[in-house]
């Protein structure tokens, strides 16, 4: 009864997951200025990073989790990098 609970919660989450992430492609193409745009693709990776998450605790393995935490090192990475383009004009000093 409580693992048919833990799969219904996990695929309830995996298609919450997908449409926030449907709505960050849009923002993310129809933003007006930059800044919308860096932030939609903020989310996005966030949103690919727990939908990683959500796949591994239903599949029971690994490779998930790491994959999720590449994806989080590098988006913060990108977002930073993204960020200081905006303010300065360019990402090395």
């Amino acid at each position: 009864m409580m693992t048919t609970f833990l799969h219904a919660s996990l695929l309830a989450a995996q298609v919450l997951l997908a449409l926030a992430m449907g709505c960050a492609v849009y923002r993310m193409l129809r933003g007006p200025r930059a800044q919308d745009r860096i932030l939609a693709l903020d989310t996005l990776y966030v949103n690919a990073m727990l939908m990683l998450l959500t796949f591994g605790m239903r599949t029971g393995t690994t490779v998930y989790f790491d994959a999720a935490l590449i994806i989080g090192m590098l988006g913060f990475a990108a977002t930073a990098a993204l960020a200081k383009f905006l303010m300065r004009g360019e990402v090395i000093e």
